[in-house]
């Protein structure tokens, strides 16, 4: 018999190969596929008391019907589980400190931190202080989430990434959804990081150099209204900091300036920008319920949205509510520290942190009078260093009551009442209602200080006098009801005059979003949602049209080649408009990096980290040489015009190089683009699953309306996570983008469906009354 030739033989094997790969690869698909929650028919939710209605509309929003409020959160906990569930199950392990015990090593510190940082703690502290109707719903959204829970594992249909990470979600519980609300305090702030970045400058640089980084505010900006030596360089080096650029724009125009003679509420919170969405948009009906907008994954309610009669927003106010404390430790016994000339006991948690393919590390963290130590957690931290920090998140606080109560407010007064028990993070709240009023609050628990100074240093724990001297009443803080103006406005500026009893902080954000929708707002009498619309997309950089004359005052032109010189010209001619097509965007923001790289060149990067606010510094040193001072720092390094002058050249150099000889060619968009990422995706081959769409170029900046943050690579990392506007005039319909889209399924046509509209600035509509979509009945037993 004739034995088969080598070619046939590979080519059989080839074949065959070819069908198993097609085999696993048709398996995979269609496990994948069927993984994809239920959103048509009929269901069982066993607990449920009746049947309950969810619609999901073209933009794949749920739009929940029930008879009764405990219904109505218990379907919600499904719903959001049923689309967000990895996102719950990673958002409650990492503000607990408990990611290792799901991804292993490789994110123990960061565990350590947030064990350290006692969120949990907090909000197991916080859920003994609700009433029974608090719990009651936060109860029915656990009891939702794990009828999802159960059932997609019962059906072997979870998120494909558990198996993936060989892991199960584990029972969700009401103090899940409290952590989860904890979490967004840390994420918003309280600038323990610049206080302890002043220590450290008061420590290592002379008096006059020190204090040209303190923080303090640009003057003639517009506003809405001892004996122990720590060192703490090397301490935070593994603390997960928030986004020193976190913030939002809101406003409200009253309706004696709008097209509709309604009020017009416009609202765009600035965060992390990933997939999927911080945000989820849902709307909620029930008897004593009809409220639309968006809520935290794990969280029951709607935190920011409209009603039949109101609508709200936020941004963050930033006050100092995290205060570090030098806490000196009795060297007899580690866990007592002084108070008043007397030895106190702490508190010490015992937090064993499991971990994923590795042994459980026993782990403490100790707790005094101010605070938990949050400075020992780091390696290498030494035996008599403390710092501990009193925060008001740390205070038992009933936030989701707030939302109970704000999502059935039908007017000013009701609204107020309801925020009372808002108390972290400090909000600015804009409100505005179909009966014509616009109001403001800068609402939470803000601390009060006897000097003001004193927010901006580490205090002496063993002191009395150093304790916070209470919170400022709720009637007092900051307030503005139907002004005369016509509008409201805030955007992470400082909203206080200089009259305003109290401190709330140093450490604003740079005006430059606040000034420009100012301008805007003045420039318009009839405000339409379409105005609106362009407004929140506007990208004019008033820190460029500030800063690029006086930059271009201060180079020395003699050296500069012809390719800089033209590049100059360039400058000279922007409209100042941060377009993805312009080249001088990429030359200005390149410029303006390389200039702060410069100026701080000598601080250690664990101390840089620290230097939260750094952009409105680094203004301030331009303000100063700009009207004839001398920043020391600049001097140090040869002087503005020495300084300005050779960042850009390096810059120049450096586009050149990545983007050709001609700058007339470049774009801001080559560089400044979107992409959305997974948290998994840097999984090498989930990337093609989880980021399936090409980056897209972005107009805006850090300093522009159009929020747009960008990491050092250029990817835009940073922004408005939701845009929301609406005229109150019809308060059946909101407009709404929530990028890059509803679902964290990569294969749901939810998935990335709004990644173009973010970029574009596409608005859907919300209805409150919408009866088209795809229909899911959940039934009682």
């Amino acid at each position: 018999m004739k034995k088969p030739g080598w070619k046939r033989i590979l080519t059989r094997t080839a074949v065959i190969a070819g069908v198993l790969i097609l085999a696993a690869a048709l398996f995979i698909i269609v496990f994948i596929q069927r993984t994809l929650p239920d959103t048509e028919g009929e269901l069982k939710l066993e607990a449920l008391s009746s049947e309950v209605t969810v619609l999901r509309d073209e933009e794949g929003v749920p739009h929940i019907e029930a008879e009764s409020v405990e219904d109505l959160y218990m379907a919600q906990g499904y719903v959001q589980a049923q689309d967000r569930l990895l996102q719950m199950e990673l958002s409650r392990r990492q503000a607990s400190g408990e990611l290792s015990e799901l991804i292993g090593s490789s994110t123990v510190e960061q565990d350590k931190f947030f064990r350290a940082l006692g969120l949990r703690r907090a909000a197991e502290a916080s859920l003994k202080e609700y009433s029974e109707e608090g719990k009651a719903a936060l109860e029915a959204f656990a009891s939702g989430v794990n009828a999802y829970i159960d059932k997609a594992d019962s059906e072997n249909r979870l998120p494909p990434a558990f198996t993936l990470l060989q892991a199960k979600p584990e029972k969700w519980t009401p103090v899940d959804s409290l952590t989860i609300g904890k979490f967004m305090a840390h994420d918003l702030g309280g600038h323990w990081e610049r206080q302890a970045f002043h220590y450290y400058a008061m420590n290592n640089f002379s008096e006059e150099k020190a204090s040209e980084v303190m923080a303090h505010y640009p003057e003639n900006k517009p506003a809405v209204l001892d004996d122990v030596n720590l060192d703490i360089a090397g301490d935070f080096t593994e603390a997960v900091m928030p986004n020193p650029f976190n913030g939002s724009n809101n406003w409200v125009v009253s309706g004696e300036r709008t097209e509709s003679g309604k009020p017009l509420l416009a609202d765009d919170p600035h965060l992390g920008i990933a997939s999927p969405s911080i945000w989820y948009q849902m709307k909620l009906s029930a008897p004593s319920h009809n409220v639309s907008g968006v809520i935290f994954a794990g969280v029951p309610g709607i935190i920011l949205g409209h009603n039949d009669d109101v609508a709200w927003g936020v941004t963050n106010v930033g006050p100092d509510v995290q205060q570090l404390y030098v806490e000196k430790r009795n060297p007899e016994n580690p866990e007592q520290f002084l108070f008043e000339g007397q030895w106190e006991d702490a508190v010490v948690h015992q937090e064993p942190i499991e971990v994923s393919g590795g042994e459980t590390i026993e782990y403490e963290v100790v707790e005094t009078r101010n605070g938990p130590i949050i400075n020992e957690f780091a390696e290498g931290a030494g035996e008599e260093e403390a710092l501990s920090m009193r925060w008001t998140a740390h205070d038992p606080s009933k936030e989701l009551e707030a939302i109970l109560n704000i999502n059935q407010a039908s007017d000013w007064e009701e609204f107020e009442k309801g925020l009372e028990n808002f108390h972290t993070p400090a909000q600015n709240f804009v409100f505005a209602s179909n009966d014509g009023t616009i109001a403001y609050k800068a609402n939470g628990k803000i601390p009060v200080y006897d000097n003001p100074d004193d927010a901006g240093l580490p205090l002496r724990g063993w002191k009395e006098e150093d304790q916070w001297k209470g919170f400022i009443p709720f009637d007092e803080l900051p307030t503005v009801v139907n002004p005369d103006r016509g509008w409201i406005a805030t955007a992470n500026n400082k909203i206080t005059t200089e009259d305003y009893p109290y401190h709330i902080t140093n450490n604003w954000a740079q005006p430059y979003r606040y000034e420009r929708i100012a301008e805007m707002l003045m420039e318009d009498d009839e405000v339409s949602v379409e105005d609106v619309k362009k407004m929140q997309m506007d990208v004019k950089n008033l820190q460029a049209e500030e800063f690029v004359p006086f930059f271009l005052e201060e180079m020395n032109m003699g050296d500069l080649s012809g390719g800089e010189t033209e590049a100059l010209k360039l400058l000279e001619e922007w409209n100042y408009e941060d377009n993805e097509d312009a080249p001088q965007p990429l030359l200005f923001h390149h410029w303006i990096n390389e200039i702060e790289d410069r100026l701080y060149a000598s601080l250690p990067d664990d101390i840089d980290s620290l230097f939260h606010g750094k952009a409105q510094t680094t203004d301030e040193i331009f303000r100063m040489e700009r009207e004839g001072g001398t920043s020391v720092w600049m001097k140090e390094e040869g002087g503005s015009g020495e300084v300005i002058t050779q960042a850009f050249r390096d810059s120049y150099a450096k586009l050149q190089e990545d983007y050709g000889k001609n700058p007339e060619e470049w774009a801001w968009g080559d560089y400044h683009q979107v992409e959305f990422t997974h948290p998994l995706s840097n999984i090498a081959f989930l990337d093609k699953f989880y980021n399936r769409k090409e980056p897209l170029p972005v107009s805006g900046s850090r300093v522009t309306v159009r929020a747009a943050g960008y990491d050092g690579s250029g990817k835009v990392d940073h922004g408005a996570s939701w845009r929301f506007i609406i005229d109150t005039n019809d308060m059946g319909k909101g407009y709404h983008i929530v990028g890059p889209g509803q679902s964290e399924r990569f294969n749901s046509k939810w998935y990335h469906n709004q990644y173009s509209d973010w970029v574009d600035g596409d608005y859907h509509s919300t209805l409150l009354d919408e009866d088209q979509g795809e229909k899911l009945i959940l039934s009682p037993e």
